[in-house]
């Protein structure tokens, strides 16, 4: 009888355990923070904040969204906002954040002005960072719930709210820095362009209770069947040809590190899904499933582990080193068997070790495949601290590169020639078309509409323009200027650049 029993409570516990497994797991929810701010006191109010607030809830609401809205924050009102939003996403969750207000941008970093935030002047940046949020900080903490997406939008770019008459304001921008080098998962959209200001209104009698970005982006956000990056696109498109309409500049501009396509608003049908329009439709907040951020940990003892950059030129790969620690010697193999080689020595003495500085470098061929690479380094006490593998990657290296090069050598991308007419050169772009999806000029206009055509990524010699390619466009001698935005190959976007002759 106890045997029997025995056998029964067994039973009954592995049909638990896989019912347990059979339960359905933390359901994805869609939750989203907009904030508005008008009434600061300190500087300059705004009036249409709040208003762009409630219209984006109201729009998020429908889009199967939890939103909270909040409106007129002052420092401390800001971050207790902040932790509501924290604890009410978590893993999986789709995350949006809305902001209208005052937007400042310090040394390349952007940060969000709630109503209390002093009157600083020059110098007194430090008091504008101490009292404000910074922008970064939001996709941290969305990163440390580990939502799956993470949706930003900032109506933001405004003046500089510190400009007073007979003072020296605080240095930096009323516009916000393009957020570029953001993390997987994340999309973020900002009302105008680097250095641009966005309207309120078009004209004073536009009665409209929105800003002109916030109405465009909230209509076209509720669109069918619309991507987030076709959402983004026909945004800008609108409203820089409404601004253009009243002679003034604002693009929005956006930046897309997501894997996937990402719909709000119900798949996009095409054939297969014209063909199935007879079966129930998926709830219009299913997404596209997108891999959490994971951070990465050095492996081995030391947290001092190596990192590597990747250089490409035409002998192949540089690859250099860098390590925390003071090493007597570096040295390193190529995958997970075979031996070490030292790096060797340059002739600098290192101050910290009074020894000659391990060479940080090594070369790659041109044609080295992807592979790991197996660092070790000897510390002060003589011990080996590794090997730390660094993945290679060459096209994403290659990619990485030219992009880097690219965001150096901005002012070179076109230039003019006066021979046989006027023509412009785009030799630049083509030499790092590798990291480059599309490039779009406008001849005399703010919007590049004409894509240029570049022949494809060589990546055996990427640097190379074939002989039978021009690098150049025969303009009109009228032509007064030509402005130029990159579409890079992770799908973020460039700033606009406007070259004049």
């Amino acid at each position: 009888m106890t045997a029997r029993l025995s056998r029964l409570i067994s039973a009954l516990g592995v049909v638990a355990a896989l019912l347990s497994l059979a339960a359905p797991a933390h359901a994805e929810k869609r939750v989203a923070l907009v904030v508005g701010n008008n009434d600061y006191k300190n500087v300059p109010k705004l009036q249409k904040a709040v208003n762009d607030a409630r219209t984006m809830g109201d729009t998020l609401k429908q889009l199967g969204f939890t939103v909270m809205v909040a409106e007129n924050q002052n420092r401390q009102a800001f971050s207790e906002t902040l932790l509501a939003f924290d604890r009410a996403v978590g893993p999986g969750d789709t995350a949006f954040f809305f902001y209208a207000g005052h937007g400042f941008e310090i040394a390349g970093q952007n940060f969000l002005l709630p109503t209390d935030v002093p009157a600083a002047t020059e110098g007194q940046e430090e008091l504008v960072r101490d009292a404000s949020v910074l922008a970064d900080r939001v996709i941290e903490r969305l990163q440390n719930k580990k939502v799956r997406t993470a949706i930003l939008v900032f109506d933001a770019c405004r003046n500089n709210p510190f400009e007073r008459s007979g003072t020296r304001a605080v240095a930096g921008g009323g516009g916000l820095a393009p957020m570029t080098q953001l993390p997987e998962g994340v999309f973020s959209v900002f009302s105008a362009g680097p250095r641009q200001t966005a309207l309120d209104r078009l004209s004073n009698d536009d009665g409209n209770p929105n800003s002109v970005f916030t109405r465009t982006f909230a209509r076209e956000l509720t669109a069918p069947g619309v991507n987030l990056v076709q959402v983004a696109q026909r945004t800008r498109r609108l409203v820089s040809e409404m601004a253009e309409t009243v002679h003034h500049k604002q693009i929005p501009v956006y930046f897309d590190q997501m894997v996937d396509d990402v719909f709000l608003n119900g798949q996009s049908k095409g054939p297969a899904a014209a063909a199935d329009a007879v079966k129930p439709a998926a709830p219009p907040q299913q997404l596209a499933a997108l891999p959490p951020v994971q951070q990465l940990k050095p492996q081995g003892d030391s947290v001092n582990a190596p990192i590597a950059s990747f250089s490409r030129h035409n002998g192949g790969w540089s690859v250099v080193f860098s390590i925390a620690d003071p090493t007597l010697g570096i040295s390193w193999r190529m995958g997970e068997a075979g031996d070490f080689r030292e790096t060797g020595f340059i002739d600098t003495l290192d101050p910290r070790t009074r020894k000659r500085m391990p060479n940080p470098s090594i070369e790659l061929p041109a044609d080295a495949p992807a592979a790991t690479i197996q660092v070790r380094y000897v510390d002060t006490n003589g011990e080996t601290q590794g090997p730390f593998p660094i993945r290679f990657d060459p096209e994403a290296a290659l990619i990485r590169d030219q992009r880097k090069i690219l965001d150096l050598t901005a002012t070179s991308w076109l230039s003019f020639r006066e021979f046989n007419g006027l023509l412009v050169y785009y030799t630049q772009l083509m030499s790092f078309r590798c990291a480059i999806r599309e490039a779009r000029i406008g001849i005399d206009s703010a919007v590049p509409d004409k894509v240029l055509k570049m022949p494809p990524c060589d990546p055996r010699d990427p640097s190379s323009i074939p002989h039978d390619a021009l690098p150049y466009l025969k303009l009109t001698p009228s032509t007064k200027s030509v402005s130029v935005e990159l579409t890079y190959r992770d799908g973020s976007l460039s700033e606009i650049k406007t070259f004049r002759r």
